[in-house]
């Protein structure tokens, strides 16, 4: 398959390469990337697929954590992995020359990668730290709380990183067995772009999985999921010693297979909270002066989605904020955008899109998480194109749609009880 540039072929057991020449380039990146993520974990595991990604890359059976290190180094290249609610991805950036290395490398980590007894003793403390860092931003720590308000207990609602609880009971056999069950070539898929061949991007892949590819098997299907919700959103509140408050508000949204309800929720998105210009930056902001950082941004899974609002403020101005912003968005409901705010939102999105895509990480990760979200590949024009075909109609419905729902919100600073959070904090829940 050849979409746009981006070449695509189904190697034995399922496993898809998809690759993207980019010209003018001298560089190279790879993708391995993995359809599982924090949502396939259990309670009692939460955290699992994240200290797996930390831990796969202490050692393999033919490389120390250290021979992993030097031998990226020795070639100035970057090796490094993220997880999300529905994925991992393992990846590396190198010069086109040192292809072959970041495969085979990248490979043997996530297919071979030991799970040994002594190395999860070692990761778990640095998993824990990593909790503290983020309990240390208080943007970071709302934002997961958030999502906790809006789906509860639902695997989505979970935080990626686990609880400490969690990352304390965990042991070696159960991260093996979730290594084993769940890291399957059909369900992975080996994104590389940059100033490549596919031919040869592909022969390369073949070799380094080897035995591991069995004949007969196709890719899993994609991710399509029936989200249930457990409950309505509800209001979380942290306390902390803080100069701010923190808070963040919004709705369950759509899932990324629901039809193209993404391209007016992204325009919408953009009005709303999605740059200099938009309503809730020059309402709260530029107006009043009474926040620095405000913006909203949209969250997409497999079959459900979340739109929020974000807003640091000193706490005697938390009211006054929450008032504005909702505000914002009930104005919106109601009556819609303007045209001129349409245009200037979808340009907005075209040169975003394009100027993101100006190196082979970036392309690297657009071609990933399609073919692992979709199974399909939109050009970069088809894409400009679908976001040129959203009407002032078609956002304002979504907004009088999406904006109707009750709203989950989640609350970090010096507030110690509840029933402390001004009237119009309280009364965003329902």
């Amino acid at each position: 398959m050849d979409v746009g540039g981006v070449r695509r072929t189904v190697l034995p057991g399922g496993l898809r390469v998809v690759t993207e020449h980019v010209p003018g380039v001298r560089s190279a990146s790879i993708g391995v990337w993995v359809g599982v993520g924090s949502r396939d974990e259990g309670p009692t595991v939460a955290g699992a697929a994240h200290f797996l990604e930390h831990l796969l890359f202490k050692a393999t059976p033919s490389r120390s954590a250290l021979d992993i290190a030097q031998a990226m180094d020795a070639v100035g290249g970057e090796l490094n992995a993220f997880t999300a609610k529905e994925q991992t991805c393992y990846y590396a950036h190198v010069l086109d020359e040192d292809l072959p290395l970041a495969v085979d490398l990248v490979t043997d980590v996530v297919m071979n990668g030991l799970c040994r007894a002594e190395d999860v003793s070692v990761e778990r403390q640095v998993v824990l730290e990593e909790i503290s860092m983020r309990d240390d931003d208080p943007e970071d720590m709302v934002g997961d709380a958030f999502l906790t308000a809006l789906f509860g207990d639902h695997p989505i609602g979970r935080p990626v990183i686990g609880s400490v609880e969690t990352v304390e009971a965990m042991q070696a056999h159960q991260l093996r067995s979730f290594h084993v069950r769940r890291y399957r070539p059909d369900r992975m898929v080996v994104a590389v772009a940059g100033n490549i061949e596919h031919e040869h991007t592909v022969e390369l892949v073949y070799r380094a999985f080897g035995d591991r590819l069995e004949s007969g098997l196709e890719p899993a299907p994609r991710r399509e999921g029936k989200f249930r919700p457990r409950g309505n959103p509800e209001l979380l509140r942290i306390h902390r010693d803080s100069e701010q408050t923190h808070l963040v508000f919004g709705t369950r949204a759509f899932g990324r297979h629901e039809g193209e309800k993404r391209w007016p929720l992204s325009v919408l998105n953009t009005v709303l909270g999605g740059g200099l210009s938009s309503r809730l930056f020059q309402r709260i902001r530029e107006e009043r002066g009474l926040a620095y950082s405000v913006y909203s941004s949209v969250d997409t899974f497999a079959d459900t989605g979340a739109f929020s609002v974000y807003i640091g403020c000193q706490p005697e101005n938390l009211g006054r904020v929450a008032s504005l912003a909702r505000g914002v968005l009930e104005e919106v409901a109601a009556n819609g955008i303007t045209d001129a705010e349409c245009a200037r939102a979808k340009g907005s999105l075209r040169g975003g899109l394009v100027l993101g895509l100006e190196d082979s990480g970036s392309r690297m990760n657009r071609i990933g998480r399609s073919e692992l979200s979709y199974g399909n590949h939109r050009s970069v024009s088809e894409t400009l194109a679908r976001i040129d075909e959203v009407t002032t109609d078609e956002v304002s419905r979504t907004a009088a749609s999406l904006l109707a729902r009750p709203f989950g919100v989640a609350v970090a600073g010096p507030h110690r009880r509840t029933r402390d959070l001004p009237a119009a904090v309280r009364h965003l829940v329902p």
